[in-house]
C-alpha cells in the first residue's frame, strides 16, 4: 500500500472507531480509540493464532511501513503541541512556574535514576539480561510525562484550574530535560564518548534553552504579523506556518522542536489572541486547531493500539512489565513527593496534591517514539515491550481512573483544603 492508502485507512479506522466508542462506550476519545484498537489489534492477534495468518500478517506488513517514531516526532508532535499550548493562560502557568520548573527537571532526573535502578533489579531477580546502562535508558525515555496523553485526558476530567495549570504546564516544559538525559545515556550505551558535565550542559543549553529562545523569537515575528491583518484564513495559515516551519528550522538547528513549538503556542495563544486577533479570527482559529488537535490525536491514539501487533511478547517480558509498571509509578510518587515537600515549607498544600500529579503523569506515545529510535538488537527489544505495558497501564487505567481520582480529592476536602491545591511559588 502506497503512505497515503496507509493515512486514508489510519483516519477511517480513527472515525470507525471514534464512533463506536462515542456510539457505546462514552469513554474520553483518545482513551477510547486506543482502547478498541488494542481490542482490534488482539482480535486480529487470535485470528492469526486460529489458523487465519493472512490476516495478521497483512496487518503487520502495513503498520510496518509506518515509522512510528518519525511520525510522531517528525509529523504529528508540533501540531499537537501547539494546539495545546494554545490555550494555556501564561498568569496561570507563571503562579505555578517554580513548582512545574522543579518537577520538569529535578523530578526527571530523580526520576530517570530511581526507574533505571530498580528495573535492573528487578530484571536481574527473573534473569532477563539488560545491562544497566540501557535500564536507566529506559528510565530516561519513560519519565517524562506526556504532553499528548495528558492534555487528552484533562480535556474530559474536572480537576482545579491550579492543578491543571500544574499538571498541564509540567508535561509541555519537561520534553527538554528528558530528550538531553536520553541522548547522554544513549550515548553511554552506545558505547561513545562518554559525556562529561560540560558536554551535557552544553546539550541542555542547545536543545532547551536553545529550543526556548527560537521558540520566542519565532512567536514574536509571528505575533507581529498577525497584528497587521485581519483576515482569518491568512491568520490561520500563518499558525501553519510557524508551526511546520519553527518545527523543521529547530530540528535543523538541533534544538529541541518541542520547546520552541510550546513557547511559540503560549505566546500567540495568549498575547496573539489578545491583541492581534479579532473575535471572528479568535473563534476560527481556536475551530481549526481544535479540529486538527481531535484529528491527529485519534489517528496517534490508533497508531498506540495497533502496535502491539508489531510487539515481540514473551513471558518474560510479560513478567517483566507486571513488574516495571509499579516501578514507574513508585518513581514518578519520589520524583513528585520531594519538590512538593519543599514548597509545603512556603505554604501549606493538600496531600492530595502528590497524589494527582503521580497519577496524573501519564505515559504516551512519545516514550514509544524514542523506545524506537534505539538502535536495533535485543535490548531494544526488552526496553520497546516493557514501554508499551507502562504506555498501555498509564493510559488505560491511570487515565480512566484521574477524574475519580480527582473528585475524591476535591469531596474529601473543605474548602481550607482545596485552597491548598492552589498556586505555589
Amino acid at each position: 500500500m502506497e503512505l497515503l492508502e496507509i493515512f486514508s485507512l489510519l483516519v477511517v479506522l480513527a472515525a470507525v472507531f471514534s464512533y463506536i466508542n462515542h456510539r457505546f462506550f462514552r469513554l474520553p476519545t483518545t482513551i477510547g480509540v486506543m482502547a478498541i484498537a488494542l481490542a482490534f489489534s488482539l482480535t486480529l492477534v487470535a485470528l492469526g493464532r486460529a489458523g487465519l495468518t493472512g490476516v495478521e500478517a497483512r496487518a503487520e506488513l502495513i503498520l510496518g511501513r509506518i515509522d512510528f517514531n518519525l511520525t510522531l516526532m517528525h509529523g504529528m508532535l508540533s501540531f499537537l503541541l501547539f494546539a495545546g499550548a494554545l490555550h494555556v493562560n501564561l498568569d496561570d502557568l507563571a503562579r505555578v512556574k517554580w513548582i512545574v520548573a522543579s518537577l520538569a527537571t529535578f523530578g526527571v532526573v530523580v526520576s530517570t535514576l530511581l526507574i533505571g535502578s530498580l528495573t535492573w533489579l528487578a530484571l536481574q531477580a527473573i534473569d532477563l539480561e539488560l545491562s544497566f546502562v540501557h535500564c536507566l535508558l529506559f528510565g530516561a525515555l519513560i519519565s517524562p510525562t506526556d504532553p499528548i496523553a495528558v492534555l487528552g485526558v484533562l480535556k474530559t476530567i474536572g480537576v482545579p484550574k491550579s492543578l491543571e495549570t500544574k499538571i498541564t504546564g509540567e508535561s509541555l516544559f519537561n520534553d527538554g530535560v528528558g530528550i538531553v538525559v536520553f541522548l547522554a545515556v544513549l550515548g553511554l550505551a552506545a558505547r561513545d564518548r562518554p559525556l562529561t558535565l560540560v558536554d551535557l550542559e552544553l546539550l541542555f543549553v542547545q536543545e532547551a534553552a536553545g529550543g526556548i529562545l527560537l521558540g520566542l523569537a519565532l512567536g514574536w515575528v509571528a505575533y507581529r504579523l498577525l497584528a497587521t491583518v485581519d483576515d482569518y484564513q491568512v491568520e490561520i495559515l500563518l499558525s501553519l506556518a510557524l508551526v511546520m516551519g519553527g518545527y523543521s528550522l529547530a530540528t535543523r538547528l538541533h534544538t529541541s522542536g518541542a520547546l520552541a513549538v510550546v513557547v511559540a503556542g503560549l505566546l500567540i495563544g495568549n498575547h496573539g489572541r489578545r491583541f492581534a486577533m479579532s473575535d471572528r479570527t479568535r473563534d476560527h482559529l481556536d475551530t481549526f486547531w481544535e479540529l486538527v488537535d481531535e484529528l491527529m490525536n485519534a489517528v496517534l491514539f490508533v497508531l498506540i493500539g495497533l502496535e502491539v501487533l508489531v510487539m515481540a511478547f514473551t513471558p518474560h517480558h510479560l513478567v517483566a512489565s507486571a513488574l516495571v509498571v509499579p516501578i514507574v509509578l513508585f518513581a514518578r510518587f519520589v520524583a513528585v513527593s520531594v519538590p512538593v515537600g519543599l514548597f509545603r515549607l512556603k505554604r501549606e498544600l493538600t496531600p492530595g496534591v502528590v497524589r494527582i500529579l503521580t497519577w496524573g503523569g501519564l505515559r504516551g506515545g512519545i516514550s514509544i517514539a524514542l523506545a524506537l529510535s534505539i538502535p536495533a538488537g535485543p535490548e531494544r527489544t526488552v526496553i520497546l515491550t516493557i514501554t508499551y505495558a507502562v504506555v498501555v497501564f498509564s493510559i488505560l487505567v491511570q487515565g480512566l481512573t484521574l477524574a475519580r481520582v480527582a473528585a475524591r480529592l476535591v469531596a474529601a476536602g473543605s474548602p481550607a483544603s482545596v485552597r491548598g491545591i492552589g498556586p505555589v511559588g
